[in-house]
């Protein structure tokens, strides 16, 4: 055998070499894909986003974990990772404190295998996760607990940009009942200043709705140009407004900004699909060429 024939020969060894490395790695990133969308259903908790004052309905099917029977007596808990939030054994049931009569799961659904908590009047302090369990009689009349659903809430205040013109009202919902201050920083100050408190009497500037979450600053001035923050009594934020004053001033422009934050967990997963997808194209490319 020549040696050029050698040379063709060890060759043609190196390329097969390349096309099976390359079609195992071209099948391990496929197999990351696949595990990795796999993963985003099971393992990561279900992210669900509000915003203050509304309602928000944490999802559960103990269906998933446990069957279509029904255990004889439905025992539901749901938690943070330190403390119980919500408690249903039959007719008895328990709320944590600051929950009291915000979170409840609907017993007509649960024995259809609906276990949602539905938490009214969300606030920003109950962002974080909430996990839900089952409560079965185990071995020997123990009490066994089963994981059923893990989900992430998370919880925004509302931010606008608004526009009056001069001697116009300017409306701010509170939102909620929890809503117990309203603070005015000046456009050009540094300062914050309380506006409002909850149990103060109206005066010829700020009035209460008698019946609704709402706060009405009146004949607004150039001077009342600024941000108005409603808070609290944790003084957290439950709203933000940007006002301007404008002379001729015909249409009150609102713009809401909450729809463009992104839970940084969904972000991710997302960021993670797309290098994957990427990283999988890249090599198909290498192997047509290589082949």
């Amino acid at each position: 055998m020549t040696e050029l024939s050698l040379q063709t020969a060890d060759n043609m060894k190196t390329v097969r070499k390349r096309h099976w490395f390359f079609i195992y790695l071209h099948c391990l990133l496929v197999g990351t894909l696949v595990d990795s969308s796999s993963l985003s259903s099971t393992s990561l908790p279900e992210s669900i986003v509000s915003t203050v004052g509304r309602q928000a309905v944490l999802p559960c099917s103990w269906k998933s974990r446990l069957g279509e029977v029904a255990p004889s007596t439905c025992h539901i808990q749901w938690r943070k990772p330190a403390d119980t939030v919500f408690e249903l054994r039959g007719e008895q049931r328990w709320q944590a404190e600051g929950f009291e009569g915000r979170v409840e799961v609907p017993e007509e659904k649960l024995e259809s295998g609906d276990c949602s908590l539905i938490i009214s009047d969300v606030q920003i302090r109950d962002t974080g996760r909430y996990e839900s369990f089952m409560v079965v009689d185990g071995v020997r009349s123990k009490k066994t607990r089963i994981f059923i659903q893990s989900v992430k809430l998370s919880v925004f205040d509302h931010k606008s940009l608004q526009s009056r013109g001069p001697g116009e009202d300017l409306v701010l919902d509170l939102y909620t009942r929890h809503s117990m201050r309203v603070v005015f920083q000046g456009r050009n100050s540094s300062q914050w200043s309380d506006l409002w408190m909850r149990g103060d009497e109206d005066s010829h500037r700020v009035e209460k709705h008698p019946l609704r979450d709402q706060l009405t600053v009146k004949k607004l001035t150039s001077s009342d140009e600024g941000t108005y923050k409603v808070l609290d009594e944790h003084g957290l934020a439950v709203s933000t407004v940007q006002l301007s004053v404008e002379e001729n001033s015909k249409a009150h422009r609102i713009h809401q900004i909450f729809e463009n934050q992104v839970p940084t967990d969904v972000a991710a997963k997302s960021s993670c699909s797309a290098l994957l997808v990427l990283s999988v194209l890249v090599t198909s490319f290498q192997i047509h060429h290589l082949l």
